[in-house]
Formats: C-alpha cells, structure tokens, sequence
C-alpha cells in the first residue's frame, strides 16, 4: 500500500487532530473519574456524620430516659420510707410498762 504526496498532505494533520481529541477525551474521562471520586468522597463524610450524629441523639435520649428512670426509683424510694415513717404500729409506742 503506498501513499501518494496528496494523500499524505491530508493524512498528516489529520493524524496529529485524532490524536488531540483523543488526548482531551481521555482527560475528559479521567477528570470526570476524579471528579466522581471526590462526590463519593463527600457523600461518604456525609454519611458518616449523619450515623454519628443519629447515635449521639440515641445515646443522650437512652441516658436521658436512665437518669429519668433512677429519678423516678428515688422518689418512689423516698415515697415507701415516708410512708412507713407515718404509718403507726397497733401495739409499738401505745404502752410502756414500767414494772420490771
């Protein structure tokens, strides 16, 4: 196959023209991988900030409600002895008997 001098005064430059397009397709594609990776990138951060900020609001409620809880055993606690100190015995403290 040989080429003529026409033929190679046409298949020169559009050779070095191929080979530009094909360079900036292949930037194309490597700059739209990056810019993928860092949407990725950011999504992920997103992602982890949401779960520990969801875990931080569950463990404040679950700590909430324990010390909800405990105020609630102490009352009732300070309730039961109230309630005996009042509560008087039908034969301790209605009689002394002095002879011995």
């Amino acid at each position: 196959m040989s080429l003529k001098l026409a033929e190679l005064q046409i298949a020169i430059p559009k050779t070095f023209d191929a080979g530009k397009v094909a360079d900036q397709i292949q930037q194309q594609s490597a700059i739209q991988q990056s810019n993928a990776q860092a949407a990725s990138e950011r999504q992920l951060e997103k992602n982890r900030e949401t779960v520990t900020k969801s875990t931080e609001t569950s463990e404040t409620s679950s700590q909430d409600e324990e010390k909800e809880r405990m105020e609630q055993e102490r009352q009732n606690r300070k309730k039961r002895e109230q309630e005996i100190k009042e509560t008087k015995h039908p034969f301790k403290g209605n009689f002394v008997d002095f002879s011995g």
